[in-house]
């Protein structure tokens, strides 16, 4: 057992109530009774249940370290109770992020999002949990790197000689299963030319390059990569830590004022608006969607969750979510066709190989000559 503190964040789509739109309370209630039970036996330290969308998301502290089989196999089970009480409640894609029938070790390429991090706890620990609902994983890159490396967002990078010396990031190419870092500000057009591309290169972790001190962490786990079909998209988290030698708070939240456009949306198909809501709004139903995003502020005493704040229950967003509804008008009016509808290379997982396969004796040669 370490004497750090680990921050884990893990998240499954078990079952949506209406189709994709929300998680049912007797689900929410089921977790949290599993998570006063892992408290009351010390397994955890203190743990938070709440959901973005149709995900329920399950936020804990312990001393285990990352990738802990304990912590996960405990989130597994928690994942499969509530894929029962689905099941009988008839809720819709129940266990849908479940991609395995047993345990393996660590819930890492089993379908569950996972989030995590290790570190001593400061004498004042701020960190906001992102949690996003139909989208994928690589909606962290924009914000991640305004956040870590773009003084015109973040002040502290010239302000705060503890920041002077920038931030490390590591990014994962998720189809050839590599990663790399880059050392910003040295390399900042290096790692745009690959962040720039979210599909494929998608930030794991940020460091603090002055001491090695982790800042960020984010889900990358792609359901369609594992399961060989879509099956739901990712519904990415992303942990990070503020204030003290890192971004400020209001640092962290600035790069949400802009509702970019990520992949997802409805059956995971469409590019949209990436929306920040309070907690009660994060309930996408508009076409499914459009994307939702909520941020989860706790201060981190001795282990425990003091909150959470509903940081996006500001009036300071309402233009991001103004912004957001335009921007979903302009895309919905264009249809089937791109660039709402996700390129054909995005579109592998879905029918489109059936329906290529059904057409293809009548596809005919022709000579433009």
């Amino acid at each position: 057992m370490s004497d750090s503190l680990t921050l884990s964040v893990i998240k499954a789509d078990v079952g949506g109530y209406v189709g994709h739109s929300t998680v049912h309370p007797e689900l929410l209630e089921a977790a949290r009774t599993r998570v006063r039970e892992a408290v009351e036996r010390e397994l955890l330290i203190d743990g938070h249940v709440t959901h973005c969308g149709d995900d329920l998301e399950l936020i804990m502290t312990h001393q285990k370290g990352v990738d802990d089989a304990e912590i996960h196999k405990f989130a597994w089970d928690v994942f499969v109770d509530c894929t029962e009480i689905a099941k009988r409640l008839k809720l819709y894609g129940a266990g849908q992020d479940l991609l395995s029938d047993a345990f393996a070790g660590t819930v890492r390429g089993m379908g569950p999002g996972v989030a995590e991090m290790e570190f001593e706890e400061r004498p004042s620990e701020p960190v906001v949990v992102f949690m996003a609902d139909k989208t994928s994983p690589g909606a962290w890159n924009l914000p991640l790197f305004q956040i870590y490396a773009n003084p015109f967002n973040t002040a502290g990078l010239v302000i705060d000689p503890a920041m002077h010396q920038g931030f490390e990031f590591e990014v994962l190419d998720v189809f050839e299963h590599k990663s790399i870092r880059f050392a910003c500000p040295e390399e900042m057009y290096e790692i745009l030319m690959f962040i720039g591309a979210p599909r494929r290169y998608m930030v794991k972790h940020v460091y603090r390059r002055k001491d090695g001190e982790i800042a960020a962490s984010a889900s990358t786990q792609r359901l369609s990569l594992i399961a060989g079909k879509y099956v739901g998209k990712d519904d990415p988290v992303l942990v990070t830590r503020c204030q003290s030698g890192l971004p400020a708070l209001g640092e962290t939240l600035e790069p949400f004022t802009f509702p970019h456009l990520v992949e997802g949306w409805m059956r995971g198909s469409h590019h949209g608006p990436l929306m920040p809501v309070s907690f009660a709004d994060a309930t996408p139903s508009r076409f499914d969607g459009p994307p939702r995003v909520i941020a989860a502020g706790f201060q981190i005493t001795q282990g425990k969750l003091i909150g959470p704040r509903d940081l996006f229950d500001d009036p300071a967003f309402d233009g991001a979510r103004a912004e957001a509804t335009k921007a979903a008008d302009y895309l919905r009016r264009h249809g089937p066709f791109e660039p709402h509808r996700l390129g054909l290379d995005d579109m592998e997982y879905t029918t489109m190989p059936q329906l290529m396969e059904k057409l293809k004796d009548r596809w005919q040669e022709v000579n433009e000559e």
